[in-house]
């Protein structure tokens, strides 16, 4: 009976630490994925910083050092709202209506990685991009609809300004789902204001929606503005591809959100092999995602 009792406890204690751990564990390899709450601070004293994040965001001259002092000061009260409340994404930004400032998604994705966002991205997709247009061009001179997709792209993107480093970016970005043999029509959403009052976007959970007055050979690439759309809501606007593309990945990580479906080959190569995220799994990438790590890191 003794025994039986020990083994039970033995049982009992495994799965209380698994559990802790399954709450506190990583998703992809965030450094501060839930902290603890700062010295001296409790959920009523962070709650009163909340409310006055709210106030100086709803401020036509808001007072930005301040609002990022107080992030970095309520981090942990978010996190634990995000992670283990589970508040609907709609709730979080209206509750923190900081995370749809520019600044701040940036530094959110810093609070969590200890990484930053764009500086990271913009070298190593810029160092990448010309090996990236390589390959990709070398696959659209093959066959199949993988190849007829990225012809496309190309000859669009030809007729563009070369030397634009804004074209060359977006370039990329809109061929790689191609080449990881990825849709993106579901996540990437052109919408013409000419055509219609509103936008078609309730079905888009994880997205970007380009923007244009009207349909260009440049629209692909460079429309006039870009929305990054979470669960059928725009949440921030930008002018390029790039920024709104990377905003949205950090989003991922300050919204703990499931990568989009139909483009997980595509979010993967960008955590793993252009922000160097959650190197350590680079045994565990799909085939198409490690063939292309592969390739481009050969020469």
């Amino acid at each position: 009976m003794f025994f039986l009792f020990r083994k039970l406890k033995q049982l009992a204690d495994i799965w209380l630490l698994q559990s802790d751990s399954n709450i506190k564990r990583p998703k992809r390899a965030e450094v501060n994925f839930l902290p603890n709450f700062p010295l001296g601070e409790d959920g009523t004293s962070l709650e009163r910083l909340r409310l006055q994040i709210v106030d100086e965001v709803t401020r036509s001259d808001k007072n930005l050092p301040l609002i990022e002092k107080l992030m970095q000061t309520t981090f942990a009260l978010r996190r634990n709202e995000i992670i283990n409340d589970e508040l609907p994404v709609g709730e979080i930004l209206e509750r923190w209506p900081a995370l749809k400032m520019e600044s701040q998604i940036c530094a959110e994705f810093h609070r969590i990685t200890n990484l930053n966002l764009k500086n990271h991205f913009y070298a190593e997709l810029d160092r990448h991009a010309p090996r990236l247009q390589s390959l990709f061009r070398k696959k659209a001179a093959s066959k199949g609809k993988v190849a007829e997709v990225l012809i496309q792209l190309f000859v669009s993107y030809d007729l563009q300004e070369q030397g634009d480093v804004y074209v060359r970016r977006a370039a990329v970005l809109r061929a790689l789902p191609a080449y990881l043999h990825e849709d993106d029509s579901t996540f990437l959403r052109l919408w013409h204001v000419e055509q219609s009052d509103d936008p078609d976007i309730e079905d888009i959970a994880v997205g970007l929606l380009m923007i244009s007055a009207r349909s260009t050979d440049t629209t692909l690439f460079c429309p006039e503005r870009i929305a990054v759309v979470i669960e059928g809501n725009r949440v921030i606007e930008l002018p390029t591809l790039a920024d709104t593309f990377i905003l949205l990945f950090a989003l991922t990580f300050a919204l703990h959100l499931s990568y989009p479906k139909d483009l997980a080959n595509t979010f993967d190569f960008t955590q793993k092999v252009l922000m160097g995220l959650d190197e350590g799994n680079l045994k565990n990438l799909k085939p198409r995602v490690l063939s292309l790590k592969n390739d481009l890191l050969a020469v």
